[in-house]
Protein backbone atom coordinates (compact mmCIF):
# COMPACT_ATOMS: atom_id res chain seq x y z
CA UNK A 1 0.00 0.00 0.00
CA UNK A 2 2.89 2.49 0.85
CA UNK A 3 4.57 3.85 -2.45
CA UNK A 4 8.37 5.30 -3.07
CA UNK A 5 6.12 7.82 -5.16
CA UNK A 6 2.80 9.55 -3.69
CA UNK A 7 -0.30 9.11 -5.83
CA UNK A 8 -2.80 11.80 -6.73
CA UNK A 9 -6.64 11.43 -5.26
CA UNK A 10 -7.72 10.71 -8.64
CA UNK A 11 -5.86 7.33 -8.14
CA UNK A 12 -6.89 6.28 -5.40
CA UNK A 13 -9.73 3.23 -5.44
CA UNK A 14 -12.98 4.94 -5.28
CA UNK A 15 -14.14 2.48 -2.48
CA UNK A 16 -11.46 3.63 -0.89
CA UNK A 17 -12.38 7.09 -0.80
CA UNK A 18 -15.11 9.24 0.86
CA UNK A 19 -18.35 9.91 -0.97
CA UNK A 20 -18.85 13.45 -0.96
CA UNK A 21 -21.64 13.47 -3.86
CA UNK A 22 -24.31 12.63 -0.80
CA UNK A 23 -23.49 16.42 0.06
CA UNK A 24 -23.60 17.94 -3.43
CA UNK A 25 -23.98 15.78 -6.51
CA UNK A 26 -21.46 18.39 -8.31
CA UNK A 27 -19.99 21.86 -7.25
CA UNK A 28 -23.23 23.05 -9.72
CA UNK A 29 -25.08 22.23 -6.81
CA UNK A 30 -22.96 23.68 -4.74
CA UNK A 31 -22.83 26.92 -6.27
CA UNK A 32 -26.92 27.15 -6.31
CA UNK A 33 -27.01 26.92 -2.65
CA UNK A 34 -24.15 29.56 -1.93
CA UNK A 35 -25.78 31.65 -4.66
CA UNK A 36 -28.97 31.38 -2.39
CA UNK A 37 -27.31 32.55 0.68
CA UNK A 38 -27.62 36.31 0.37
CA UNK A 39 -31.40 35.95 0.05
CA UNK A 40 -31.86 33.81 2.81
CA UNK A 41 -30.18 36.12 4.92
CA UNK A 42 -32.20 38.76 3.85
CA UNK A 43 -35.40 36.98 5.83
CA UNK A 44 -33.83 37.44 8.96
CA UNK A 45 -33.16 40.75 8.60
CA UNK A 46 -36.39 42.34 9.81
CA UNK A 47 -36.20 40.59 12.86
CA UNK A 48 -33.82 43.34 14.12
CA UNK A 49 -35.24 45.02 17.03
CA UNK A 50 -38.48 42.74 17.01
CA UNK A 51 -37.07 40.01 19.28
CA UNK A 52 -38.12 40.97 22.21
CA UNK A 53 -42.02 41.16 20.95
CA UNK A 54 -43.42 38.11 21.90
CA UNK A 55 -41.99 34.50 22.69
CA UNK A 56 -43.67 33.42 19.73
CA UNK A 57 -41.40 35.79 17.62
CA UNK A 58 -38.16 34.99 19.23
CA UNK A 59 -39.28 31.23 18.86
CA UNK A 60 -39.75 32.36 15.19
CA UNK A 61 -36.64 33.53 14.46
CA UNK A 62 -34.75 31.08 16.18
CA UNK A 63 -35.88 28.17 14.25
CA UNK A 64 -34.96 30.26 10.67
CA UNK A 65 -32.01 31.08 12.29
CA UNK A 66 -31.29 27.59 12.75
CA UNK A 67 -32.09 26.32 9.00
CA UNK A 68 -29.90 29.01 7.52
CA UNK A 69 -26.51 27.96 9.80
CA UNK A 70 -27.31 24.65 8.84
CA UNK A 71 -27.50 25.76 4.85
CA UNK A 72 -23.83 27.54 5.90
CA UNK A 73 -22.80 24.64 7.28
CA UNK A 74 -23.59 21.81 4.74
CA UNK A 75 -21.76 24.63 2.22
CA UNK A 76 -18.64 24.68 4.25
CA UNK A 77 -18.27 21.27 5.29
CA UNK A 78 -18.32 20.09 1.63
CA UNK A 79 -15.88 22.87 0.70
CA UNK A 80 -13.36 21.99 3.66
CA UNK A 81 -13.36 18.23 2.77
CA UNK A 82 -12.41 18.76 -1.05
CA UNK A 83 -9.92 21.19 -0.39
CA UNK A 84 -8.37 18.61 2.23
CA UNK A 85 -8.40 15.82 -0.72
CA UNK A 86 -5.73 17.75 -2.45
CA UNK A 87 -4.57 21.46 -0.75
CA UNK A 88 -2.57 21.99 -3.72
CA UNK A 89 -6.14 22.56 -5.87
CA UNK A 90 -6.65 26.33 -5.94
CA UNK A 91 -10.29 25.46 -7.31
CA UNK A 92 -11.72 23.73 -3.45
CA UNK A 93 -9.27 26.66 -1.92
CA UNK A 94 -11.01 29.32 -3.71
CA UNK A 95 -14.51 28.08 -2.88
CA UNK A 96 -13.30 27.22 0.76
CA UNK A 97 -12.39 31.07 0.86
CA UNK A 98 -16.16 32.16 -0.90
CA UNK A 99 -17.76 30.43 1.81
CA UNK A 100 -15.46 31.03 4.53
CA UNK A 101 -15.67 34.82 3.60
CA UNK A 102 -19.54 34.62 3.22
CA UNK A 103 -19.63 33.29 6.91
CA UNK A 104 -18.00 36.10 8.11
CA UNK A 105 -20.26 38.17 6.56
CA UNK A 106 -23.13 36.68 7.63
CA UNK A 107 -21.79 36.97 11.08
CA UNK A 108 -21.07 40.38 10.86
CA UNK A 109 -24.77 40.88 9.08
CA UNK A 110 -26.25 39.36 12.21
CA UNK A 111 -24.49 40.38 15.14
CA UNK A 112 -27.32 42.37 16.81
CA UNK A 113 -29.02 38.72 17.63
CA UNK A 114 -26.92 38.01 20.89
CA UNK A 115 -27.08 41.47 22.00
CA UNK A 116 -30.13 41.94 21.23
CA UNK A 117 -31.75 38.71 22.96
CA UNK A 118 -29.18 39.20 25.99
CA UNK A 119 -30.84 43.30 26.25
CA UNK A 120 -34.40 41.42 26.69
CA UNK A 121 -35.58 42.73 30.25
CA UNK A 122 -34.52 39.41 32.94
CA UNK A 123 -38.67 39.80 33.82
CA UNK A 124 -39.81 39.40 30.15
CA UNK A 125 -37.10 36.78 29.24
CA UNK A 126 -38.66 34.19 32.49
CA UNK A 127 -42.01 34.62 30.96
CA UNK A 128 -40.52 33.81 27.59
CA UNK A 129 -38.38 31.14 28.91
CA UNK A 130 -41.93 29.70 30.16
CA UNK A 131 -43.88 29.53 27.23
CA UNK A 132 -43.90 26.06 25.79
CA UNK A 133 -43.04 27.46 22.29
CA UNK A 134 -39.96 27.92 23.44
CA UNK A 135 -39.15 25.11 25.15
CA UNK A 136 -37.04 23.37 22.31
CA UNK A 137 -34.26 26.52 23.40
CA UNK A 138 -34.52 26.78 26.54
CA UNK A 139 -31.35 25.69 27.94
CA UNK A 140 -29.91 27.86 24.99
CA UNK A 141 -31.35 30.85 26.15
CA UNK A 142 -29.64 29.85 29.33
CA UNK A 143 -26.19 29.68 27.74
CA UNK A 144 -26.96 32.92 25.74
CA UNK A 145 -28.01 34.77 29.07
CA UNK A 146 -24.28 33.48 30.85
CA UNK A 147 -22.48 35.33 28.14
CA UNK A 148 -24.32 39.09 29.20
CA UNK A 149 -21.48 40.26 30.78
CA UNK A 150 -18.81 39.29 28.03
CA UNK A 151 -21.20 40.55 25.02
CA UNK A 152 -20.64 44.09 23.91
CA UNK A 153 -22.91 46.51 21.71
CA UNK A 154 -24.51 45.52 18.55
CA UNK A 155 -22.21 47.71 16.39
CA UNK A 156 -18.90 46.45 18.33
CA UNK A 157 -20.30 43.05 17.95
CA UNK A 158 -20.42 43.57 14.40
CA UNK A 159 -17.01 44.70 14.65
CA UNK A 160 -15.64 41.54 16.11
CA UNK A 161 -17.37 39.36 13.79
CA UNK A 162 -15.79 41.34 10.70
CA UNK A 163 -12.40 40.79 12.54
CA UNK A 164 -12.74 37.40 12.74
CA UNK A 165 -11.47 36.85 9.30
CA UNK A 166 -8.30 38.30 10.04
CA UNK A 167 -7.95 36.60 13.17
CA UNK A 168 -8.22 33.30 11.28
CA UNK A 169 -4.79 34.38 9.24
CA UNK A 170 -1.80 33.11 11.32
CA UNK A 171 -3.84 29.14 11.04
CA UNK A 172 -4.42 29.76 7.83
CA UNK A 173 -0.26 30.66 6.90
CA UNK A 174 0.52 27.26 9.24
CA UNK A 175 -2.19 25.17 7.36
CA UNK A 176 -0.71 26.09 3.85
CA UNK A 177 2.64 25.81 4.98
CA UNK A 178 2.87 22.24 6.93
CA UNK A 179 0.19 21.29 3.88
CA UNK A 180 1.17 22.31 0.78
CA UNK A 181 4.33 24.12 0.46
CA UNK A 182 6.66 22.60 3.04
CA UNK A 183 8.40 19.29 1.37
CA UNK A 184 10.30 17.00 3.32
CA UNK A 185 13.86 15.40 2.01
CA UNK A 186 13.98 11.65 1.16
CA UNK A 187 15.67 9.63 3.26
CA UNK A 188 16.36 5.86 4.13
CA UNK A 189 13.58 3.28 4.14
CA UNK A 190 14.62 0.79 6.39
CA UNK A 191 14.87 -1.37 3.19
CA UNK A 192 18.38 0.05 1.41
CA UNK A 193 15.95 2.74 -0.86
CA UNK A 194 15.33 6.61 -0.26
CA UNK A 195 11.75 7.44 0.14
CA UNK A 196 10.31 11.45 0.15
CA UNK A 197 9.46 11.33 3.81
CA UNK A 198 5.75 12.93 4.99
CA UNK A 199 4.13 13.64 7.96
CA UNK A 200 2.12 10.37 7.56
CA UNK A 201 5.41 8.63 6.96
CA UNK A 202 7.64 9.82 9.82
CA UNK A 203 5.49 8.36 12.12
CA UNK A 204 6.28 5.06 10.46
CA UNK A 205 10.06 5.49 9.87
CA UNK A 206 9.82 6.36 13.93
CA UNK A 207 9.15 2.94 14.39
CA UNK A 208 11.80 1.50 12.27
CA UNK A 209 14.45 -0.61 14.62
CA UNK A 210 17.07 0.95 12.89
CA UNK A 211 18.20 3.52 14.38
CA UNK A 212 19.91 5.52 12.08
CA UNK A 213 16.48 5.41 9.73
CA UNK A 214 14.80 6.76 12.94
CA UNK A 215 17.14 9.89 13.42
CA UNK A 216 17.33 10.63 9.51
CA UNK A 217 13.57 11.11 10.00
CA UNK A 218 13.76 12.87 13.00
CA UNK A 219 16.79 15.15 11.16
CA UNK A 220 14.57 16.04 7.80
CA UNK A 221 11.52 16.87 10.81
CA UNK A 222 13.23 19.02 12.67
CA UNK A 223 15.45 20.73 9.92
CA UNK A 224 12.88 20.93 7.44
CA UNK A 225 10.66 22.87 10.43
CA UNK A 226 14.10 24.38 11.89
CA UNK A 227 14.11 26.54 8.51
CA UNK A 228 11.34 28.01 8.79
CA UNK A 229 11.15 28.92 12.03
CA UNK A 230 11.18 32.85 12.21
CA UNK A 231 7.62 32.67 9.80
CA UNK A 232 5.91 30.58 12.20
CA UNK A 233 7.08 32.49 15.41
CA UNK A 234 4.88 35.21 13.87
CA UNK A 235 1.79 33.06 13.25
CA UNK A 236 1.87 31.18 16.36
CA UNK A 237 2.76 34.66 18.28
CA UNK A 238 -0.08 36.46 16.18
CA UNK A 239 -2.76 33.70 16.94
CA UNK A 240 -1.77 34.21 20.50
CA UNK A 241 -2.48 37.99 20.82
CA UNK A 242 -5.46 37.69 18.71
CA UNK A 243 -6.66 35.71 21.64
CA UNK A 244 -5.53 37.77 24.05
CA UNK A 245 -7.06 40.83 23.03
CA UNK A 246 -10.54 39.25 22.19
CA UNK A 247 -10.25 37.85 25.41
CA UNK A 248 -9.38 41.29 26.94
CA UNK A 249 -11.92 42.85 25.00
CA UNK A 250 -14.71 40.87 26.16
CA UNK A 251 -13.78 41.75 29.51
CA UNK A 252 -12.58 37.72 30.39
CA UNK A 253 -9.89 37.18 33.09
CA UNK A 254 -7.68 35.95 30.81
CA UNK A 255 -7.26 33.75 27.35
CA UNK A 256 -7.38 31.08 29.33
CA UNK A 257 -10.94 31.96 31.20
CA UNK A 258 -12.69 32.86 27.88
CA UNK A 259 -11.52 29.59 26.53
CA UNK A 260 -13.30 27.56 29.61
CA UNK A 261 -16.33 29.81 29.85
CA UNK A 262 -18.21 28.61 27.28
CA UNK A 263 -18.24 24.66 28.43
CA UNK A 264 -18.46 26.22 32.36
CA UNK A 265 -15.23 24.86 33.68
CA UNK A 266 -13.40 26.38 36.31
CA UNK A 267 -9.80 26.96 35.62
CA UNK A 268 -9.48 24.87 38.12
CA UNK A 269 -9.77 21.65 35.83
CA UNK A 270 -6.88 22.86 33.85
CA UNK A 271 -4.64 23.53 36.15
CA UNK A 272 -5.83 20.39 38.35
CA UNK A 273 -4.57 18.41 34.99
CA UNK A 274 -1.29 19.83 34.74
CA UNK A 275 -0.42 19.47 38.53
CA UNK A 276 -1.58 15.68 38.69
CA UNK A 277 0.93 14.98 35.76
CA UNK A 278 3.78 16.84 37.76
CA UNK A 279 3.19 14.54 40.76
CA UNK A 280 3.35 11.49 38.62
CA UNK A 281 6.15 12.29 36.35
CA UNK A 282 8.36 9.59 37.95
CA UNK A 283 6.06 6.56 36.97
CA UNK A 284 5.94 7.97 33.61
CA UNK A 285 10.11 8.64 33.65
CA UNK A 286 10.08 4.91 34.95
CA UNK A 287 8.79 3.84 31.53
CA UNK A 288 11.35 5.76 29.32
CA UNK A 289 13.87 4.27 31.72
CA UNK A 290 12.41 0.94 30.62
CA UNK A 291 13.00 1.46 26.81
CA UNK A 292 15.87 2.36 27.20
CA UNK A 293 17.01 -0.58 28.88
CA UNK A 294 15.19 -3.02 26.66
CA UNK A 295 16.37 -1.34 23.45
CA UNK A 296 19.78 -1.37 25.36
CA UNK A 297 20.81 2.11 24.35
CA UNK A 298 23.57 4.26 26.52
CA UNK A 299 21.62 7.69 25.59
CA UNK A 300 17.89 7.73 24.66
CA UNK A 301 16.45 10.10 22.67
CA UNK A 302 13.45 11.40 21.30
CA UNK A 303 13.98 9.54 18.39
CA UNK A 304 13.86 6.38 20.32
CA UNK A 305 10.47 6.54 21.99
CA UNK A 306 7.76 5.18 19.13
CA UNK A 307 9.95 2.64 17.83
CA UNK A 308 8.03 -0.72 19.03
CA UNK A 309 10.04 -2.93 22.35
CA UNK A 310 9.39 -6.06 20.48
CA UNK A 311 12.07 -5.77 16.86
CA UNK A 312 10.11 -9.18 16.08
CA UNK A 313 6.51 -8.48 15.58
CA UNK A 314 5.69 -7.54 11.67
CA UNK A 315 2.95 -4.45 12.37
CA UNK A 316 2.17 -3.92 8.54
CA UNK A 317 -1.48 -4.60 8.89
CA UNK A 318 -3.64 -4.37 6.18
CA UNK A 319 -6.68 -2.58 6.05
CA UNK A 320 -9.29 -5.13 5.83
CA UNK A 321 -7.80 -6.95 9.08
CA UNK A 322 -7.91 -3.29 10.64
CA UNK A 323 -11.69 -3.15 9.41
CA UNK A 324 -12.21 -6.36 10.69
CA UNK A 325 -10.27 -5.64 14.49
CA UNK A 326 -12.05 -2.33 14.89
CA UNK A 327 -15.90 -4.34 14.14
CA UNK A 328 -15.42 -6.53 16.76
CA UNK A 329 -13.74 -4.58 19.04
CA UNK A 330 -16.94 -2.14 19.40
CA UNK A 331 -19.19 -5.15 19.81
CA UNK A 332 -19.58 -4.66 23.85
CA UNK A 333 -21.45 -1.37 22.91
CA UNK A 334 -24.24 -3.38 21.34
CA UNK A 335 -25.98 -3.77 18.65
CA UNK A 336 -26.95 0.01 17.44
CA UNK A 337 -23.63 1.19 17.66
CA UNK A 338 -22.29 -2.08 15.39
CA UNK A 339 -24.61 -0.94 12.53
CA UNK A 340 -23.33 2.33 12.63
CA UNK A 341 -19.48 1.28 12.22
CA UNK A 342 -20.54 -0.78 9.79
CA UNK A 343 -22.55 2.02 8.03
CA UNK A 344 -19.34 4.20 7.91
CA UNK A 345 -17.38 1.56 5.83
CA UNK A 346 -20.24 0.17 3.32
CA UNK A 347 -21.54 4.07 2.98
CA UNK A 348 -18.29 5.57 2.18
CA UNK A 349 -17.58 7.49 5.19
CA UNK A 350 -13.92 7.43 5.03
CA UNK A 351 -10.76 8.69 2.81
CA UNK A 352 -8.38 6.29 3.49
CA UNK A 353 -5.07 6.43 1.87
CA UNK A 354 -2.41 9.54 1.96
CA UNK A 355 -1.70 11.11 -1.21
CA UNK A 356 -0.08 14.01 -2.63
CA UNK A 357 -1.58 17.41 -1.70
CA UNK A 358 -3.79 15.58 1.07
CA UNK A 359 -4.42 17.18 4.26
CA UNK A 360 -1.90 15.23 7.06
CA UNK A 361 -3.19 13.78 10.07
CA UNK A 362 -6.83 12.23 10.68
CA UNK A 363 -10.26 13.31 11.35
CA UNK A 364 -13.58 13.21 11.81
CA UNK A 365 -15.79 15.70 10.02
CA UNK A 366 -19.17 16.79 8.85
CA UNK A 367 -22.24 18.85 9.63
CA UNK A 368 -25.73 17.90 10.89
CA UNK A 369 -27.00 17.50 7.36
CA UNK A 370 -23.92 15.30 6.07
CA UNK A 371 -22.74 12.04 7.20
CA UNK A 372 -19.59 12.58 9.68
CA UNK A 373 -16.79 11.71 7.34
CA UNK A 374 -13.70 10.53 8.28
CA UNK A 375 -10.18 11.91 6.66
CA UNK A 376 -7.21 9.28 7.31
CA UNK A 377 -3.53 8.64 5.98
CA UNK A 378 -3.50 4.90 6.83
CA UNK A 379 -0.14 3.54 6.46
CA UNK A 380 -0.67 0.25 7.76
CA UNK A 381 0.69 0.33 11.21
CA UNK A 382 -0.76 -0.34 14.38
CA UNK A 383 -0.98 3.28 15.07
CA UNK A 384 -2.88 3.96 12.02
CA UNK A 385 -5.20 1.21 13.07
CA UNK A 386 -6.04 3.09 16.32
CA UNK A 387 -6.54 6.16 14.38
CA UNK A 388 -9.14 4.61 12.84
CA UNK A 389 -10.71 3.33 15.51
CA UNK A 390 -10.13 6.82 17.39
CA UNK A 391 -11.90 8.50 14.15
CA UNK A 392 -14.72 6.53 14.48
CA UNK A 393 -15.51 7.45 17.75
CA UNK A 394 -15.65 10.51 16.83
CA UNK A 395 -18.06 9.91 13.79
CA UNK A 396 -20.47 7.69 15.76
CA UNK A 397 -20.78 10.35 18.26
CA UNK A 398 -21.69 12.99 16.34
CA UNK A 399 -23.96 10.66 14.55
CA UNK A 400 -26.04 9.83 17.90
CA UNK A 401 -25.91 13.43 18.50
CA UNK A 402 -27.52 14.55 15.53
CA UNK A 403 -30.20 11.61 15.29
CA UNK A 404 -30.94 12.14 18.51
CA UNK A 405 -31.14 16.23 19.48
CA UNK A 406 -32.59 18.98 17.63
CA UNK A 407 -30.16 21.19 15.60
CA UNK A 408 -29.44 23.86 18.72
CA UNK A 409 -27.64 20.96 20.79
CA UNK A 410 -26.44 19.06 18.03
CA UNK A 411 -22.88 19.16 18.32
CA UNK A 412 -21.38 18.01 20.97
CA UNK A 413 -18.77 20.40 23.32
CA UNK A 414 -14.87 19.94 22.17
CA UNK A 415 -14.18 19.08 26.05
CA UNK A 416 -16.06 16.02 25.73
CA UNK A 417 -15.12 15.28 21.77
CA UNK A 418 -12.03 13.03 22.75
CA UNK A 419 -13.92 10.96 25.18
CA UNK A 420 -15.41 8.74 22.65
CA UNK A 421 -12.90 8.32 20.44
CA UNK A 422 -10.56 6.82 22.95
CA UNK A 423 -13.05 4.76 24.53
CA UNK A 424 -12.63 2.70 20.96
CA UNK A 425 -8.74 2.75 21.37
CA UNK A 426 -9.45 1.24 24.46
CA UNK A 427 -11.78 -1.29 23.60
CA UNK A 428 -9.85 -2.34 20.72
CA UNK A 429 -6.71 -2.36 23.50
CA UNK A 430 -8.70 -5.09 25.01
CA UNK A 431 -10.03 -7.26 22.57
CA UNK A 432 -6.51 -7.69 20.59
CA UNK A 433 -5.36 -8.24 23.73
CA UNK A 434 -7.55 -10.78 24.77
CA UNK A 435 -7.84 -12.87 21.57
CA UNK A 436 -4.16 -12.70 20.56
CA UNK A 437 -1.75 -16.06 21.81
CA UNK A 438 1.08 -13.86 20.70
CA UNK A 439 3.38 -13.30 23.59
CA UNK A 440 5.16 -10.85 21.27
CA UNK A 441 2.34 -8.87 20.14
CA UNK A 442 0.97 -8.57 23.76
CA UNK A 443 3.94 -7.08 25.11
CA UNK A 444 3.47 -4.84 21.75
CA UNK A 445 0.53 -4.33 22.53
CA UNK A 446 1.40 -3.25 26.49
CA UNK A 447 4.11 -0.99 24.97
CA UNK A 448 0.98 0.71 22.15
CA UNK A 449 -1.14 1.04 25.44
CA UNK A 450 1.61 2.82 27.84
CA UNK A 451 1.88 4.99 24.42
CA UNK A 452 -0.91 5.79 24.61
CA UNK A 453 -0.40 6.99 27.90
CA UNK A 454 2.45 8.44 27.00
CA UNK A 455 1.02 10.25 23.59
CA UNK A 456 -2.87 11.41 24.57
CA UNK A 457 -2.01 12.17 28.53
CA UNK A 458 1.75 12.85 29.28
CA UNK A 459 2.41 14.65 26.17
CA UNK A 460 -0.91 16.46 26.00
CA UNK A 461 -0.52 17.95 29.18
CA UNK A 462 2.72 18.88 28.27
CA UNK A 463 1.41 20.79 25.35
CA UNK A 464 -1.16 22.38 27.54
CA UNK A 465 1.93 23.38 30.33
CA UNK A 466 3.13 24.79 27.08
CA UNK A 467 0.27 26.46 25.93
CA UNK A 468 -0.34 28.10 29.12
CA UNK A 469 2.65 29.20 29.75
CA UNK A 470 3.32 31.24 26.24
CA UNK A 471 -0.04 32.73 26.63
CA UNK A 472 1.07 34.06 30.28
CA UNK A 473 3.87 35.32 28.79
CA UNK A 474 1.80 37.40 25.63
CA UNK A 475 -0.57 38.49 28.55
CA UNK A 476 2.68 39.86 30.54
CA UNK A 477 3.78 41.57 26.95
CA UNK A 478 6.82 38.99 26.65
CA UNK A 479 7.31 38.64 22.98
CA UNK A 480 6.78 35.28 21.73
CA UNK A 481 10.13 35.25 20.02
CA UNK A 482 11.79 32.27 18.17
CA UNK A 483 14.06 31.98 21.22
CA UNK A 484 11.82 32.16 23.75
CA UNK A 485 9.69 29.56 21.87
CA UNK A 486 12.45 27.34 21.30
CA UNK A 487 13.60 27.64 25.01
CA UNK A 488 10.00 27.31 26.55
CA UNK A 489 9.23 24.20 24.96
CA UNK A 490 12.76 22.63 25.41
CA UNK A 491 12.45 23.13 29.10
CA UNK A 492 9.28 21.51 29.55
CA UNK A 493 10.51 18.71 27.32
CA UNK A 494 12.80 17.80 29.37
CA UNK A 495 10.93 18.06 32.39
CA UNK A 496 8.50 15.78 30.93
CA UNK A 497 11.02 13.03 29.92
CA UNK A 498 13.35 13.46 33.02
CA UNK A 499 16.40 11.91 33.38
CA UNK A 500 16.32 8.85 31.10
CA UNK A 501 17.09 11.67 28.14
CA UNK A 502 19.71 13.31 29.49
CA UNK A 503 20.91 14.96 26.38
CA UNK A 504 17.77 15.66 24.39
CA UNK A 505 18.71 16.20 20.57
CA UNK A 506 18.39 20.27 20.15
CA UNK A 507 16.54 19.94 17.71
CA UNK A 508 13.49 19.14 19.51
CA UNK A 509 13.17 22.40 20.26
CA UNK A 510 11.41 23.47 17.08
CA UNK A 511 8.53 20.62 17.84
CA UNK A 512 6.44 23.57 18.55
CA UNK A 513 6.57 24.82 15.44
CA UNK A 514 4.86 21.66 13.87
CA UNK A 515 2.02 21.42 16.44
CA UNK A 516 -1.14 22.47 14.77
CA UNK A 517 -3.34 22.34 18.24
CA UNK A 518 -1.42 25.28 19.22
CA UNK A 519 -3.79 27.19 17.27
CA UNK A 520 -6.68 25.80 18.29
CA UNK A 521 -7.46 27.73 21.71
CA UNK A 522 -6.04 25.77 24.91
CA UNK A 523 -7.80 22.61 22.84
CA UNK A 524 -4.77 20.02 23.99
CA UNK A 525 -6.11 19.34 27.31
CA UNK A 526 -8.88 17.97 26.62
CA UNK A 527 -7.24 15.08 24.67
CA UNK A 528 -5.77 14.36 28.29
CA UNK A 529 -8.80 14.80 30.57
CA UNK A 530 -10.62 12.69 27.57
CA UNK A 531 -8.18 9.56 28.01
CA UNK A 532 -8.70 9.88 31.81
CA UNK A 533 -12.51 9.78 31.37
CA UNK A 534 -12.33 7.34 28.62
CA UNK A 535 -10.31 4.46 31.20
CA UNK A 536 -13.87 4.84 33.35
CA UNK A 537 -15.90 4.22 30.68
CA UNK A 538 -14.05 1.66 29.22
CA UNK A 539 -13.96 -0.33 32.60
CA UNK A 540 -17.90 0.10 32.88
CA UNK A 541 -18.77 -1.05 29.03
CA UNK A 542 -16.51 -4.45 29.77
CA UNK A 543 -18.61 -5.04 32.54
CA UNK A 544 -21.22 -5.74 30.29
CA UNK A 545 -23.56 -4.15 32.68
CA UNK A 546 -26.77 -2.78 31.03
CA UNK A 547 -27.03 -0.30 32.96
CA UNK A 548 -23.62 1.26 32.41
CA UNK A 549 -23.69 0.50 29.01
CA UNK A 550 -27.38 2.66 28.43
CA UNK A 551 -25.29 5.42 30.28
CA UNK A 552 -22.54 5.64 28.06
CA UNK A 553 -24.72 5.62 24.37
CA UNK A 554 -26.94 8.27 26.85
CA UNK A 555 -23.79 10.16 26.71
CA UNK A 556 -22.99 9.71 23.30
CA UNK A 557 -26.47 10.98 22.05
CA UNK A 558 -26.90 14.20 24.49
CA UNK A 559 -24.90 16.38 21.86
CA UNK A 560 -24.58 19.88 23.98
CA UNK A 561 -27.98 19.72 25.59
CA UNK A 562 -26.56 19.95 29.03
CA UNK A 563 -22.98 21.57 30.11
CA UNK A 564 -19.96 18.88 29.17
CA UNK A 565 -19.49 18.15 33.21
CA UNK A 566 -23.20 17.17 33.89
CA UNK A 567 -23.13 14.83 30.52
CA UNK A 568 -20.11 13.13 31.62
CA UNK A 569 -21.15 12.77 35.12
CA UNK A 570 -24.43 11.20 33.86
CA UNK A 571 -22.44 8.53 32.36
CA UNK A 572 -20.04 7.75 35.42
CA UNK A 573 -16.96 10.02 35.70
CA UNK A 574 -16.78 13.70 37.95
CA UNK A 575 -14.24 15.53 36.06
CA UNK A 576 -14.55 18.05 38.65
CA UNK A 577 -12.51 16.12 40.97
CA UNK A 578 -8.82 14.51 40.71
CA UNK A 579 -10.21 10.81 40.66
CA UNK A 580 -10.11 10.48 37.20
CA UNK A 581 -6.92 11.33 36.13
CA UNK A 582 -5.90 9.66 39.39
CA UNK A 583 -7.48 6.41 38.25
CA UNK A 584 -6.18 7.10 34.66
CA UNK A 585 -2.64 7.14 36.08
CA UNK A 586 -3.00 3.98 38.11
CA UNK A 587 -4.36 1.84 35.20
CA UNK A 588 -0.99 3.16 33.27
CA UNK A 589 1.05 1.86 36.25
CA UNK A 590 -0.29 -1.77 35.89
CA UNK A 591 -0.06 -1.81 32.59
CA UNK A 592 3.48 -0.74 32.94
CA UNK A 593 3.89 -3.33 35.68
CA UNK A 594 3.07 -6.44 33.29
CA UNK A 595 4.85 -4.91 30.59
CA UNK A 596 7.78 -4.89 32.65
CA UNK A 597 6.62 -8.53 33.76
CA UNK A 598 6.36 -10.27 30.27
CA UNK A 599 9.31 -8.30 28.96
Amino acid sequence: MLTKKKITHSEIPTELTWDLTKIYLSDDEWKKDFDSVKDKLTLLLPFKGNLRTSASTLAEFLKADDEFSRLLEKLYTYSHLKSDEDTTNSHYQGILDQITGLIHTCRAELAWVVPEIIDIDDEIMNTFMKDPVLSGYTFYLEQLLRKKPHTLSPDEEKIMAMEGEIAEIPYKVFTMLNNADIRFPEVPDGHGEMIEMSHALYSKLLENSDREVRKKAFDAMYDTFGGFKNALSVTIDGAVKAEVINSRIRHYPSALGKSLFSDNIEKSVYENLISVINDHLPVFHRYVRLRKKVLNLDDLDMYDLYVPLVQEFDSKIPLEQAREWVIAATKPLGEEYSSIVQQAFSERWIDFLECRGKRSGAYSGGCYDTLPYILLNYNETLDSVFTLAHELGHSVHSYLSHKNQEFCYSDYSIFVAEVASTTNELLLTDYLLETTTDERFKVYLLNHLCDGFKGTVYRQTQFAEFEKIIYEKTEARIPLTVDELNRTYYDINKKYYGPAISHPDKKIEHEWARIPHFYYNFYVYKYATGFSAAVTLKENIMSREQEKISAYLGFLKAGSSRYPLDILKSAGVDLTTSAPIETGLKKFEEVLDKLEQLL
